[in-house]
């Protein structure tokens, strides 16, 4: 915040964007140190219609799950940030062996004292529907396998 106005810095926000970007970063390469130490202890992890995650461990735990088994990745579209809140418009991908799911996300981030304090997720489940039915039929005629 500049004393001036009260109002956020531009630094403020590029270096929240800079927090969020890392972290989707580090989940995409499986650096779940990484990512783990860009969430405040009490973040709180919403994919919303889904079950909300309290707390930095059990977030971390749902990437840990998935290590090994699956990947992340992630195409960031477009991020803004005023303050606080960070804003991103992406494609993020789940690979599950030869299944690909391919979904657009819009994600609010909430960045304090360093830390993501807010991690919340919209998408919709009728485009995930369609992007696990491409992920099967990809299985068949690959072709069909979408890329980033």
């Amino acid at each position: 915040m500049t004393e001036l106005t009260g109002q956020p810095s531009a630094v403020e926000s590029a270096t929240n964007i800079g927090i969020v970007e890392t972290f989707l970063d580090a989940l995409r390469d499986e650096d779940l140190d990484t990512a783990a130490a860009a969430l405040a202890e009490d973040v709180v992890y919403q994919n919303v219609g889904l079950p909300t995650i309290y707390g930095r461990s059990a977030t971390i735990k749902v990437f840990r799950r998935l290590a090994g088994r699956g990947a992340f990745d992630v195409k960031i579209h477009r991020i803004a940030a005023e303050g606080p809140a960070v804003l991103t418009e992406r494609t993020d991908v789940l690979t599950f062996g030869p299944l690909r799911l391919q979904f657009w996300v819009c994600g609010v981030f909430e960045v304090h004292h360093g830390r993501i304090t807010l991690w919340r997720d919209y998408f919709d489940f009728l485009d995930m529907f369609k992007a696990t039915l491409r992920a099967v039929a990809a299985t068949v005629f690959p072709a069909l396998r979408p890329t980033l």
